[in-house]
C-alpha cells in the first residue's frame, strides 16, 4: 500500500511537472511572439521616420536646385525670405512684437513680470500643468528677450564641471511636454547649482512645443550661466511646417500667431551649434564625423542659416578656403563625445568613435510604451551617468498584449498610407510578375515589388498577414494590398496617378510653397504654381502630363481670381481609412 501511494504520487508530482513546463514553454513562446510584432511595428515607425529624413535630404537639393533654375521668382525675393533679419532693424521694432499687444484683464493664465526670476518659472510650470495658455505677448516677449542674449554669445558655449555641479545633458524632447516635467521632478529644477544642457528640438511632433520652449527660455533668462541651449534641426521654420509646430502656433494663437512664427525664425538662427563641457566634451545635435573642423565651425556665421533646408547665398571666404580641406556638415541629430585637449581642430581617432553617444529624451515617441527617454549627468574626471525614464498613463499600465496592439495597429496605418500613396506604381510592379493574369503572386514575388517601389527596407514577407489576404496554396491577393483605404479627391476628374503624387509630395511642396510666399499671404499665381511644379516634377523626376496639373489648379482657383490658396489646396489630399468611414469619421490629414 505505501509503495502504490508512494507511485502515485511520484506521477502526480511528473504530471504536474510536465504541466508547468508546457505552460511555461507556451508563455515563453506566446511573449517572444508578443515582442517579434513589438519590433516589427517598431520597425516599420523607425524606416518610414528615416524614409522622411532622406526625403528631407532630397528636398535641400531642390531649393538649390531652385535658385539656379527659377527666374519668375528673383533671387533676391527668396534671399529676403531667407535673411530676413539683415534687411531690418533689430528684431524689427519691440513695438510692432511686444507693446503693440495688450494683455486684457481677462485674461487668467500666468504673468510673468520682467526681469525674470525663479518665480516665474513655477508660475509657468504650475500654469502649463493645469493646460493654461500663456498670453502671446508674453510670448513674444520671452523670445524677443532671449534672442537679445543669445545674439551676443559664441557658436560654442564653454562650462565647467566640478564634484559639486555635474551638468544634466538632455536630448530631443519633440513637444512632449510630460517628459520635461519629469525630468525636472527627477532630476531637479534648473539652478546655479543643477545646471543643463538641452541639445535641440525642443519643437515639432509633440503637442506642446511651445510651452517646452517657453519653459527652456524663461529658465535660460533667469540662469543664462547654467542653462543651455544648441540648435537642432527642428529649430527651424521650414521643419515646422513639416512636423506640427506651424500648426500648433496657428493654432494657439489665432490673433498673433504669424507674429510668433517670424519672430521664431529670428530666434533659431541665434541659437548656438554646440557646448563644449570641460573641454573635453562636445554636446552638439547631429554628432560629428572624422574630418569635423571645430575650428571652422567656431567661425560659421550662424545667424545666416536661417533653414538646414535653404543654403546660405552667402558664404564666407575662410569656409571657401578651409572647405577644399575640410569637409564639415552641421546636420543637427545625435550628440557627439570627444577629446581635444586644449584643441578644437582635432579629429576623431578610431579609439574615440567607442566615445560617442546618442542621447534621446522623448519617451512613448512612436507611439505609447514605445521606448524611454534619458538624460546623462557629466562631471570632470568621472564616468558619464546615464538616467532613464518613461511617462506613464493609463495605456501604459495595460498587458503587453494590449499595448502591442495599440502600437501594431499604429504602425501598419501609417504603411498603408504609404503604400496607397503608390498605388499605380505597386498596380504596375505587381502586373509585370503576375504573367498568367491571375491577380495573385507568391509571397516572394509580393514582397519583392513592395520592397522595390516603397524601399522602406522593411520584412515584408513577416508583415504579408498584417497587409494582404492569402489564399489556402499561401499566395497573394496582391490588389488586397489597398483593401479598406482610398486617398480621397478633391475633384472627380483628377487623374489616380496625380492624386497619389500630389498626397505623397505634399509636405514637400507645402514648404516649397511656404518659401516663395514671401508676403505670408499664403497665395500663389496660376502663374508661379505652374513655373514651380514644371521645376518639381523635373527634379523629382515626376512623369505628369502638365495638362492635367495645369486643369486642377485650374479647379482650384474657386474665385477665378488667378490665385491658389495652397495651403488649401494641398489640404483636399487625404487618406481615408475604410473602418473611419463606417465607425467615427477621422480623416488622416498628413504634414
Amino acid at each position: 500500500m505505501g509503495c502504490s501511494s508512494s507511485s502515485t504520487k511520484t506521477r502526480r508530482s511528473d504530471t504536474s511537472l510536465r504541466a508547468a513546463l508546457i505552460i511555461q514553454n507556451w508563455y515563453r513562446g506566446y511573449k517572444a511572439r508578443l515582442k517579434a510584432r513589438q519590433h516589427y511595428a517598431l520597425t516599420i515607425f523607425q524606416s518610414i521616420e528615416y524614409a522622411d529624413e532622406q526625403g528631407q535630404m532630397q528636398l535641400s537639393t531642390f531649393f538649390s536646385f531652385m535658385l539656379e533654375n527659377y527666374t519668375h521668382i528673383h533671387k533676391e525675393e527668396l534671399e529676403l525670405r531667407n535673411q530676413s533679419l539683415e534687411s531690418e532693424q533689430d528684431m524689427r521694432d519691440r513695438w510692432d512684437y511686444v507693446d503693440s499687444i495688450d494683455v486684457p484683464d481677462s485674461y487668467n493664465g500666468p504673468r510673468l513680470q520682467f526681469p525674470l526670476t525663479c518665480t516665474d518659472i513655477d508660475l509657468l510650470l504650475e500654469a502649463f500643468k493645469e493646460q493654461q495658455i500663456l498670453h502671446a505677448h508674453y510670448v513674444l516677449e520671452v523670445l524677443f528677450e532671449t534672442k537679445k542674449v543669445l545674439k551676443q554669445m559664441p557658436n560654442f558655449t564653454h562650462i565647467q564641471t566640478s564634484p559639486s555641479k555635474e551638468v544634466t545633458i538632455c536630448g530631443d524632447l519633440h513637444g512632449k511636454l510630460d517628459d520635461l516635467f519629469l525630468i525636472f521632478y527627477k532630476n531637479g529644477l534648473p539652478s546655479e547649482r543643477n545646471p543643463y544642457v538641452f541639445n535641440g528640438d525642443f519643437v515639432d511632433r509633440g503637442k506642446n512645443s511651445i510651452e517646452i520652449l517657453m519653459i527652456l527660455c524663461v529658465s535660460f533668462l533667469v540662469y543664462p550661466n547654467d542653462l543651455h541651449l544648441n540648435r537642432g534641426n527642428h529649430e527651424d521654420f521650414m521643419m515646422n511646417l513639416r512636423y506640427g509646430f506651424t500648426k500648433e502656433i496657428l493654432h494657439k494663437y489665432k490673433l498673433h500667431g504669424k507674429r510668433i512664427l517670424q519672430i521664431l525664425e529670428e530666434f533659431y538662427a541665434w541659437l548656438p551649434i554646440g557646448t563644449i563641457v570641460d573641454n573635453e566634451i562636445l554636446v552638439i545635435h547631429g554628432g560629428i564625423s572624422e574630418t569635423t573642423d571645430l575650428n571652422l565651425l567656431h567661425r560659421v556665421e550662424r545667424n545666416k542659416m536661417k533653414s538646414v533646408l535653404i543654403p546660405p547665398t552667402e558664404t564666407n571666404r575662410d569656409h571657401d578656403t578651409d572647405s577644399k580641406h575640410n569637409k564639415v556638415g552641421v546636420t543637427f541629430n545625435a550628440h557627439g563625445r570627444i577629446k581635444t585637449n586644449g584643441s578644437p581642430t582635432e579629429h576623431l581617432t578610431k579609439h574615440e568613435w567607442e566615445q560617442v553617444v546618442t542621447i534621446f529624451s522623448a519617451s512613448n515617441y512612436y507611439e505609447e510604451g514605445s521606448n524611454r527617454g534619458a538624460y546623462i549627468k557629466l562631471c570632470s574626471g568621472t564616468t558619464p551617468r546615464f538616467f532613464q525614464y518613461q511617462v506613464t498613463k493609463a495605456t501604459c499600465f495595460q498587458p503587453l498584449r494590449q499595448r502591442v496592439d495599440t502600437m501594431e495597429n499604429s504602425a501598419i496605418k501609417i504603411l498603408r498610407e504609404r503604400v496607397i500613396s503608390r498605388k499605380s506604381d505597386l498596380t504596375r510592379a505587381f502586373q509585370l510578375q503576375d504573367h498568367r493574369k491571375s491577380g495573385k503572386l507568391s509571397v516572394s514575388q509580393w514582397a519583392f515589388c513592395m520592397e522595390n517601389i516603397l524601399g522602406l527596407n522593411l520584412p515584408w514577407r513577416s508583415l504579408s498577414s498584417n497587409l494582404v489576404n492569402i489564399d489556402q496554396n499561401g499566395n497573394v491577393e496582391y490588389m488586397s494590398s489597398f483593401q479598406n483605404i482610398r486617398i480621397e479627391k478633391p475633384v472627380q476628374e483628377a487623374h489616380s496617378t496625380l492624386v497619389e503624387t500630389l498626397y505623397r509630395y505634399r509636405s514637400d511642396l507645402e514648404i516649397i510653397f511656404n518659401a516663395i510666399d514671401t508676403d505670408h499671404s499664403g497665395l500663389i499665381s496660376m502663374e508661379e504654381f505652374r513655373a514651380m511644379w514644371k521645376l518639381f516634377s523635373s527634379h523629382y523626376n515626376v512623369h505628369i502630363d502638365d495638362s492635367q496639373v495645369n486643369k486642377l489648379a485650374n479647379i482650384m482657383d474657386l474665385n477665378k481670381d488667378g490665385s491658389i490658396d495652397f495651403n488649401e489646396f494641398l489640404k483636399a489630399f487625404y487618406v481615408v481609412h475604410r473602418y473611419e468611414d463606417l465607425m467615427k469619421p477621422d480623416v488622416t490629414n498628413l504634414g
